[in-house]
């Protein structure tokens, strides 16, 4: 099913999409859709593309070492051990 979207457009791209679908022996909306189908498969091929948070930093995950073993696990303790130390 075909739907209808209307917009508002500026009088120079207005102009733009008339030049272009003259030379094309286009209609004006047959240009539209043709960019509007060229940009959301733009978009969508750049959405791939990005990498999720987790995807930068995973080759950095477990590189570190604190020389603490259970300070995942006893992360309250060692905190309140150094906040102690330094007061």
């Amino acid at each position: 099913m075909q739907s209808q979207l209307t917009v508002r457009l500026s009088d120079d791209l207005v102009s733009g999409i008339s030049d272009v679908a003259k030379n094309l022996h286009f209609k004006r909306s047959d240009v539209v859709r043709l960019a509007l189908e060229h940009f959301l498969e733009e978009f969508r091929a750049k959405a791939k593309e990005e990498e999720k948070p987790y995807d930068k930093v995973k080759n950095l995950i477990g590189t570190v070492s604190s020389g603490v073993s259970d300070l995942g696990e006893g992360h309250r303790k060692h905190l309140l051990r150094k906040f102690k130390k330094d007061a």
